[in-house]
């Protein structure tokens, strides 16, 4: 089990620090320093706890798309976020079991859940980041001109 927490932790850290990456996204601790949230906006786009609690490491996200939703729940260990959240599409991930989905995975959940939330501004800098990325080196914005 040691392994699978282990790698759970990875996971944890890696999805942390790409929703950290997302426009105008900021950590915060709520409900004290073992409530980690990303929020933008001041509004949470994914709960992320922390990696030595109970349940082991995992996060929360909100994933209105049905087909992220239904892919969300079948990962192994994966419930309706308490708190009533469930209702309104938040689903719990753990990291640490055996199957758990990929970091490229849990990292899109964590993009469609700041989707969920973000202005129309902030979807703009992120899709602009993205055609940025995707176009490669010296394409897009900065490309170079002349």
């Amino acid at each position: 089990m040691e392994v699978g927490v282990k790698a759970g932790v990875r996971k944890w850290q890696a999805v942390r620090e790409f929703a950290l990456g997302l426009p105008h996204a900021r950590e915060e601790f709520p409900w004290g320093p073992e409530d980690c949230v990303v929020k933008v906006n001041k509004k949470i786009f994914v709960f992320l706890g922390t990696t030595d609690g109970p349940q082991g490491p995992g996060f929360s996200v909100k994933l209105k798309d049905e087909a992220l939703h239904g892919h969300a729940m079948a990962a192994p260990g994966a419930e309706p976020t308490g708190y009533g959240l469930g209702k309104a599409g938040w689903v719990f991930v753990p990291l640490g079991v055996k199957g758990a989905p990929s970091v490229e995975v849990l990292c899109e959940w964590v993009e469609e859940s700041y989707r969920t939330v973000a202005l129309k501004r902030d979807l703009k800098e992120l899709d602009a980041r993205m055609a940025d990325s995707v176009a490669g080196p010296g394409a897009g914005r900065n490309a170079p001109t002349g």
